[in-house]
């Protein structure tokens, strides 16, 4: 059986790379991405293997109201990280997310939430 499949979008190389080895520790395939740009991208190609879930960190992040409207309708939960700044962006606030996630967050706590909504 194969591990569960969990993509990280983060702009910031060693908050992914510390959730990367967290969620590997835990039992996942953990796979990162830079831009929301990327992550789509990936989804749409054809053979790329379909996550259970992503996290997606706003800080940072340059990204169109179209992109963030394909992540929020891709059918697979989305925890969302985010600081005061970025949730009170209107274009955040218009999806229903799996899960929101406020900053400041550990690493463990986002685990668990990966943990909550992948089983």
């Amino acid at each position: 059986m194969s591990e569960p499949v969990v993509w990280i979008v983060d702009c910031e190389q060693w908050p992914r790379a510390c959730l990367r080895a967290e969620l590997i520790e835990r039992g996942y395939d953990a796979v990162g991405f830079v831009q929301l740009s990327d992550a789509l991208s990936a989804m749409r190609r054809a053979g790329s293997a379909r996550p259970e879930v992503i996290i997606f960190d706003l800080r940072g992040q340059q990204f169109t109201s179209a992109e963030l409207y394909a992540l929020a309708h891709c059918g697979i939960p989305i925890i969302i990280i985010a600081g005061i700044q970025e949730l009170s962006d209107p274009r955040v606030n218009q999806f229903k997310w799996a899960e929101v996630l406020k900053r400041p967050v550990t690493v463990g706590e986002i685990a668990d939430a990966v943990e909550r909504i992948a089983s």
